[in-house]
C-alpha cells in the first residue's frame, strides 16, 4: 500500500519525466524544421505529409531519448528534495533508503511497461512513417537509397540458392538472375536469366533468357526459351527489403522476419537481432538510470543542483555514447548482438549497485 510520502514522490517522478518530455518535444521540432524547411519547400511537400511526419517524429524520438529525459528528471526533482531537506527529514523518520526507493521503482515500472509495449507496437509504426519520409522527400536519391539493391544474394529454402546483379524496386525487374537447386551436395540445376520480372496480377515470374542446366550422370540437359512464365517461393521485393525495415515491425513481425532472413542467410541478421533485443534493453535502463540519478542527487551538495545536473548529463551521454559504440560493434563484427545491446546496461547496472551502496551511506 502506498503512503503519503510514496504517492507524493511518485506523482513528482511522473510529472517532472512528463514536463521534461512535452518541453523538449518542441524544441527538438523547432530544431527539425528549421534544418529541413527548405528541403520542403523545394520538394514541394503536401502539408498533411509534413503532419504526419511529425507526429512520426515525436514517437520515434521520445521513445529513443525517454531514457535520457526520464534520467535528468529524477535527477532534477531528487535534487530539489535534497535541497529542501525534505530527504533527510523522510530517512530521519525512520524509513530505510530502501524503502524511499519503493515510489522510484514504481514510476519505473509504468514508463518501462509503457514504453515496452510502445516499442513493441506503436514505435515501429512511427518509424516507418518517419523513415519513409525522409527518404522520399529529404534525402538524395531517395528511393534508390532505401534499399541495397546490387548483387543480392540469398538462400530461399534449405537448396536453393539466387542471385541477382541489379533489382530495381520500381518495375520488381531483377537483372542477370541465377538460381541454383542443390541435393545434398550435389548441384541438381541450374537456371538463369538476363531479366527477371514479377508479374503480380498473375503472381508469377517472367523470365527472359531463360536457361535451365539440369545436371545428369553422364551428360547434362540444356533447356534454352525466349520466355518462361513461373512461379517461385520468394517475392522479388522480398529480396531488398528497406535497410530500416527491422524498425518498421511490430515484435511478432520482426520475430517472423528475422527467422526468413535467417533460412535465407541474410547478411544483415546482427543488424535485425540490434532492433529486437533493444525492445527490451531499452525499458530496463530505465530502471538502472533511476537507481543511478537517486543514488547521484540524494545528497544535498555544496554546488546545489547545478554538480548533480552536470554529473547526471556526463553519466547520460556516457550510456548513449556505450550504446551507440557496441550497436555498431554487433551490426558490422562477429560481437554477439546480445552481449552487445545488453552491455551498457550491464556497465550502468553495476555502476547503479555501487552508486547505490554509496548512497545508503
Amino acid at each position: 500500500m502506498l503512503t503519503i510520502i510514496d504517492k507524493y514522490i511518485l506523482k513528482r517522478y511522473l510529472a517532472t519525466f512528463s514536463v521534461m518530455l512535452l518541453l523538449f518535444i518542441p524544441i527538438g521540432i523547432i530544431i527539425d524544421v528549421s534544418e529541413k524547411v527548405n528541403k520542403m519547400l523545394e520538394n514541394k511537400v503536401p502539408f498533411k505529409a509534413v503532419a504526419l511526419y511529425y507526429v512520426d517524429f515525436v514517437i520515434y524520438f521520445a521513445n529513443l531519448l525517454f531514457p535520457i529525459f526520464l534520467f535528468l528528471s529524477v535527477i532534477w526533482f531528487t535534487s530539489k528534495l535534497a535541497n529542501n531537506t525534505e530527504i533527510i527529514a523522510i530517512l530521519s523518520s525512520g524509513i530505510s533508503f530502501n524503502r524511499f526507493l519503493k515510489p522510484y521503482l514504481i514510476g519505473a515500472t509504468i514508463v518501462s511497461f509503457t514504453a515496452l509495449i510502445a516499442g513493441f507496437f506503436l514505435v515501429p509504426k512511427a518509424s516507418e512513417g518517419f523513415k519513409n519520409f525522409r527518404y522520399n522527400y529529404l534525402i538524395g536519391n531517395g528511393r534508390e537509397e532505401m534499399r541495397d539493391n546490387t548483387d543480392v544474394y540469398r538462400q530461399i529454402s534449405d537448396d536453393e540458392f539466387i542471385y541477382v546483379s541489379n533489382f530495381n524496386p520500381m518495375s520488381q525487374t531483377a537483372f542477370n538472375f541465377v538460381l541454383e537447386k542443390f541435393k545434398g551436395d550435389q548441384l541438381e540445376y541450374k537456371i538463369t536469366a538476363n531479366r527477371i520480372k514479377w508479374d503480380p496480377k498473375l503472381k508469377q515470374y517472367e523470365l527472359y533468357g531463360y536457361c535451365k542446366r539440369t545436371v545428369g550422370e553422364l551428360d547434362d540437359l540444356i533447356e534454352n526459351k525466349d520466355v518462361v512464365r513461373t512461379k517461385f517461393p520468394f517475392e522479388l521485393e522480398d529480396l531488398t527489403p528497406t535497410v530500416y525495415v527491422a524498425e518498421t515491425l511490430s515484435l511478432f513481425e520482426l520475430n517472423s522476419f528475422i527467422d526468413k532472413e535467417r533460412k535465407r542467410g541474410s547478411s544483415n541478421i546482427n543488424t535485425y537481432l540490434v532492433v529486437l533485443y533493444k525492445k527490451y534493453s531499452i525499458p530496463v535502463s530505465a530502471f538502472i538510470l533511476t537507481i543511478i540519478a537517486v543514488a547521484v542527487s540524494s545528497m544535498k551538495r555544496r554546488g546545489g543542483m547545478g554538480v548533480n545536473l552536470a554529473v547526471g548529463i556526463l553519466l547520460a551521454f556516457s550510456f548513449v555514447f556505450l550504446d551507440k559504440i557496441f550497436g555498431v560493434l554487433a551490426e558490422k563484427s562477429s560481437v554477439s548482438p546480445l552481449l552487445a545491446v545488453w552491455t551498457p546496461n550491464i556497465i550502468f547496472g553495476t555502476l547503479a549497485f555501487f552508486l547505490l551502496r554509496y548512497a545508503k551511506r
